[in-house]
């Protein structure tokens, strides 16, 4: 089913029986040859497609056609009821059905957040569909033995952990539900660099809830606006938490379907992005989770880390964000 949207194109893409909602911005229709190729963006917790505005402009003025999708669970796409409909192969499979309803051709994806380690699932599973891939603030590290959940739960056996915290149905789903507004907005500055140093990572007790002892900013910073914050606002109030927070709860299950690709790496050109104070920098205490962001790629092209930017990089400084993967889709054409 096609759509208008404002300023694009909207497109519902079919997996089965879910439905993922596509925008596509720029001139390039599918079945056209273009000299560029097409770029598909992944976002994250708790975002939308709306989330890559300003590399939607930026990259359209540069010729190139740009499709971004609400991830399964947000916005306008299915929202499964079952956390099994969340795994990153579920995920994957919804980014490659996009891939190939958008263009003839492999796509370039730009993933953030969950997104990223969706277009790195996507890109190992699908590689004939992709011809790249950008991953901003999650680097990729290749699957291994050890269960993710289990290393956090030993890291942050004493003390509250939100991954953890998630893997309780119904908890904070009421949390931020009571009052969305709010919380999002605690859950926006505390990522940010704008925040106090690691204000998300804060030590408190194991029992207390997300929102306990964060800030709220008596002004946001200037790179959300209130009518982009709205958006997300009243996306999440129509749209409820259960399927945001269902992909932490399917990693579980991603163990054992990950185990065909445990130690594989990426053979397509890759980048990463990240700004400084980026809290999932420090998960890991004493270790710099921004360290070595090339390993588990063939061909990376490079890192960049935007000073003194936390989580949201490419709306805390898009100019900067945009530059890097600008340098970084120069490259494949080169």
């Amino acid at each position: 089913m096609r759509q208008n949207s404002p300023g694009g194109r909207a497109l519902q893409v079919q997996n089965g029986d879910v439905s993922i909602h596509v925008n596509i911005y720029g001139d390039a229709v599918k079945g056209e040859v273009s000299h560029y190729p097409v770029i598909l963006c992944v976002h994250g917790w708790p975002e939308h497609s709306h989330s890559w505005r300003h590399q939607v402009k930026f990259f359209v003025n540069h010729g190139y056609t740009v499709a971004t999708m609400d991830v399964r669970g947000y916005g306008n796409s299915s929202k499964p009821d079952h956390v099994d409909g969340y795994t990153l192969e579920s995920l994957a499979l919804d980014v490659a059905c996009v891939a190939a309803a958008v263009s003839d051709q492999p796509v370039v994806l730009f993933g953030h957040d969950w997104g990223a380690p969706i277009c790195y699932a996507t890109t190992l599973r699908y590689p004939e569909l992709i011809c790249g891939v950008a991953g901003l603030s999650v680097p990729f590290t290749p699957y291994g033995d050890v269960a993710v959940l289990d290393v956090l739960s030993a890291i942050y056996a004493e003390q509250f952990f939100y991954i953890l915290y998630f893997q309780k149905v119904g908890l904070v789903e009421s949390e931020v539900e009571a009052d969305m507004f709010t919380a999002l907005r605690k859950i926006y500055f505390a990522l940010s660099g704008d925040a106090p140093h690691n204000d998300w990572l804060k030590k408190k007790p194991a029992n207390a809830g997300l929102l306990d002892n964060m800030t709220l900013p008596d002004k946001f910073p200037d790179w959300m606006s209130e009518e982009d914050f709205n958006i997300y606002v009243e996306a999440f109030t129509q749209g409820g938490f259960t399927g945001p927070v269902s992909r932490y709860r399917a990693m579980s299950l991603d163990e054992n379907l990950n185990t065909p690709y445990r130690g594989k790496t990426i053979a397509q050109p890759a980048c990463f992005i990240a700004g400084t104070k980026d809290a999932v920098r420090n998960y890991v205490p004493g270790v710099d989770g921004y360290g070595d962001p090339g390993v588990g790629f063939e061909d990376f092209r490079g890192a960049t880390l935007i000073e003194g930017k936390g989580h949201w990089i490419q709306q805390e400084a898009p100019a900067a964000t945009n530059a890097a993967l600008k340098s970084f889709m120069d490259s494949l054409a080169s």
